[in-house]
């Protein structure tokens, strides 16, 4: 499939462009000064020779006149040859379809360089007129000079006065000059940007309205992720689309990207996740009894970028697990079909336990997501001294960046999905029951944590998270249960399973609407590569639970059966990039992005 060129990479073209203008004015200027050096010539001679006649002057003004004359004309003849290939180029067709499609911009970048030129030739004309002004100054000059020897130092005096003027015209119309050159490169240097950042520039005739310009955008954004269908339908519904040739058009190269899609096997896509992402490793691996468990399973900020590049350049796109099937309303499972161009690769992307637990504090993770003045999901981290940072220092806020940069990262705006426990409450709130209820069994870090925080509410709490899971969503995140307690479903009984999926339903599920997808703590699975059946599985089933994610290190592992999802997680931490990089070059080089700072050999499990 052909790349589409924005209008700005037509370097050659626009290049030819400015070394012919640029040769036109060093033609004229080379000819300006030629005329006023031969004036000034003129004059001193004129001045020390009193004796010359008005015939000598005369011819001195004739000749300076001629070659104004030839001049001018020279840079008539060099302005006929630049507008005369202006013309010739506006004619050149698009090199492909997709380039055709900006093919509009390039008419309105003509445009504006015949507007540059004309404004040069303003220029041109002005400097002219100054010249002109500056001849006259001159032939008064020789006057008085002639005069000198009759009315002695008062023309001397003004003859002085004259030369200053002269200089004084000189420095202001140089001024003047460079400040218009400077305007002239301002503007199309805006001019340029512009023609590059905002393709709904339209063609010569055809004029778009704030409105229609605004959709064209929201249909651009969605090509761009995939979805060529709400592109089309998003042109074709506007009363702008039967009369706009940039909307038909648009339309036309969609349904061309949208035709050449291939229809990805389910069976071959891959699911990755990590753990709550490390930002200052130095307090992580210090050295304490937890210093083992981060080195693990924990990745860094700066191998996550770097895994996250990694597998944007070989081809990798976010898809919904809801993309590769669908439940209907009794539980059944449908197929689902994903459709990308040749060369991209799905993948679904996890991350677990994302409740900032009270154990990590201090230990260089972020201590919350929280929503900023632009409604963006960010985090919050706790510097040395107590002060509060906000920025991206976890995997949500650092993949909205990445995707707001790439959007075809995503696949018709899917992002990845969170899993979270409750005892600790969710995305760095404390909005479990039990910090409001303090049974006797409360533990040690949630007594702790409510001595250092008298003035705890609950409902402020799960106002707060409530906010931060509504604009997570808005964004294409989905939640999934991680069970309330962290539990290993294995070897848990169904009475304490069934008690603990009560609690998550009580906690959490009213702050992230309710899921249907649970992934499972410890790596955990109800069963081994069979087909799920079982008192555990018919329980979390008429809990309304249709996906199921475990752990697995093989490349694939889907399942799609009538009743249920199913589907392994590979964990990108550091026990896996240590001892099974191999495991992982699908995706990236794990000695590349091994983070340095990581204490190694890494301990081994179990």
């Amino acid at each position: 499939m052909s790349k589409l060129k924005p209008d700005s990479e037509n370097t050659e073209e626009r290049l030819s462009d400015k070394e012919e203008v640029t040769k036109n004015e060093t033609a004229a200027n080379t000819a300006d000064k030629n005329a006023v050096d031969t004036s000034m010539a003129d004059a001193n001679t004129n001045a020390e020779d009193t004796k010359a006649t008005d015939t000598n002057t005369e011819d001195t003004n004739a000749d300076s006149a001629l070659q104004e004359s030839e001049t001018e004309k020279q840079a008539q003849t060099s302005e006929t040859e630049v507008q005369d290939k202006s013309s010739e180029e506006e004619e050149l067709p698009a090199a492909s379809e997709d380039e055709d499609f900006f093919y509009d911009d390039n008419k309105a970048y003509e445009a504006r360089r015949a507007a540059r030129l004309e404004r040069r030739n303003k220029l041109r004309r002005r400097k002219k007129r100054v010249r002109i002004a500056g001849g006259i100054v001159v032939v008064a000059a020789v006057a008085i000079g002639i005069g000198v020897g009759f009315y002695g130092e008062e023309l001397q005096t003004f003859f002085s006065e004259q030369q200053t003027k002269i200089t004084q015209m000189a420095k202001l119309f140089g001024t003047r000059k460079e400040k218009t050159a400077q305007t002239i490169a301002e503007a199309e240097g805006e001019a340029e940007a512009e023609n590059t950042a905002t393709p709904e520039a339209t063609p010569e005739g055809e004029s778009l309205s704030k409105e229609d310009k605004a959709l064209y955008r929201q249909a651009k954004y969605a090509a761009n992720q995939y979805d060529y269908d709400k592109a089309i339908a998003l042109l074709q519904g506007s009363d702008t689309y039967q009369t706009s040739e940039k909307f038909q058009h648009a339309v036309k190269v969609y349904q061309k990207k949208k035709d050449s899609c291939v229809s990805w096997p389910l069976d071959q896509v891959t699911h990755v996740f990590y753990h709550t992402l490390i930002k200052d490793t130095s307090k992580a691996f210090d050295g304490d009894y937890k210093t083992g468990d981060y080195d693990q399973v924990m990745t860094t900020i700066d191998e996550f970028n770097q895994i996250t590049q990694s597998m944007y350049d070989k081809g990798y796109v976010m898809v919904s697990i809801y993309d590769m099937a669908t439940a209907d309303e009794n539980g059944n499972m449908n197929m689902g079909e994903i459709l990308l161009p040749p060369g991209k690769v799905p993948f679904v992307l996890s991350q677990d336990d994302v409740c900032y637990y009270h154990y990590m504090d201090g230990d260089g993770f972020a201590t919350k997501l929280i929503v900023d003045d632009e409604g963006k999901v960010r985090n919050e981290y706790v510097e040395d001294d107590g002060s509060i940072s906000v920025g991206d220092y976890d995997m949500v806020p650092l993949i909205d960046r990445f995707v707001e940069e790439h959007p075809d990262f995503s696949y018709r705006g899917a992002k990845g999905i969170v899993a979270l426990t409750g005892y600790n409450g969710i995305l760095g709130y404390r909005t479990d029951s039990s910090y409001e209820t303090r049974p006797d069994d409360l533990d040690a870090d949630k007594v702790k944590w409510l001595d250092e925080h008298p003035d705890f509410d609950l409902n402020t709490e799960r106002e707060g998270a409530a906010r931060v899971a509504q604009a997570m969503k808005d964004e294409g995140w989905l939640f999934a249960s991680h069970t309330w307690g962290h539990q290993n479903v294995s070897q848990v009984s169904l009475e304490r399973l069934q008690a603990d999926t009560q609690k998550f339903k009580e906690n959490v599920d009213p702050l992230i609407g309710g899921t249907d997808i649970i992934i499972f703590a410890f790596g955990a699975d109800l069963t081994s590569v069979e087909d799920y059946s079982g008192e555990k599985f018919e329980y979390l089933k008429g809990q309304g639970y249709n996906y199921y994610c475990n752990v697995d290190s093989s490349q694939y592992f889907v399942q799609i059966r009538s009743n249920y999802f199913r589907q392994g997680r590979r964990n990108l931490d550091g026990y896996r990039m240590y001892y099974n990089p191999e495991l992982l070059s699908d995706l990236f080089d794990a000695q590349a992005v091994f983070d340095s700072s990581r204490p190694v050999p890494v301990p081994t499990m179990g």
